[in-house]
């Protein structure tokens, strides 16, 4: 596959979070076409399991699709914190632990048709209690679920989001792996 040039970009905008800019691009064939891209700063998602094998998730709203949503801890990575130290201060604020045992799990791009975000996995294990003061924009609650019925979770539509089916799906080949 031959790359797309870009010859051309137009910022249209720059918020907290993202930015928005749309490329005018070469084509393979030397056609040109546009792409809109959102640019978002890399991340991480964070499976903790507890000592009784359960996996800890989050309840909060999300104003973008009008509903709550079940997710795994994740959060953007801040300068200059390397994506395992941004796991833990996501596992902290988000559900009250640090984990003595964190492992990577790999990597993926959330939606590469539009967006450049990329997502670190990882799963944490041997959690203690170690709270960090969540972001002010942030109302979570905590809820824990048998690994055992993470499957179904995701099955009948309570387990949504993609970032946190990417990481229980890796967590769940790692432990068909062992």
């Amino acid at each position: 596959m031959q790359a797309e040039e870009r010859v051309g970009t137009e910022s249209i905008f720059e918020g907290r979070i993202i930015k928005v800019r749309v490329d005018s691009v070469t084509l393979p064939g030397g056609r040109e076409s546009t792409r809109e891209v959102v640019e978002h700063a890399p991340a991480v998602v964070v499976t903790p399991i507890d000592a009784d094998d359960n996996v800890l998730l989050v309840r909060q709203y999300r104003y973008a699709v009008g509903r709550s949503l079940l997710e795994a801890p994740a959060g953007i990575i801040e300068a200059p914190e390397s994506p395992r130290e941004c796991a833990q201060r996501e596992l902290q604020e988000e559900v009250g632990y640090r984990a003595r045992y964190m492992r990577p799990l790999g990597g993926f791009w959330t939606s590469p048709g539009f967006c450049d975000e990329y997502m670190y996995a990882f799963l944490a294990k041997d959690l203690v209690p170690s709270r960090l003061a969540p972001d002010d924009d942030e109302d979570i609650s905590v809820e824990r679920y048998s690994m055992s019925n993470i499957s179904k979770l995701i099955r009948v539509g309570e387990i949504e989001d993609s970032k946190t089916i990417s990481a229980l799906l890796m967590v769940a080949y790692l432990f068909g792996d062992e």
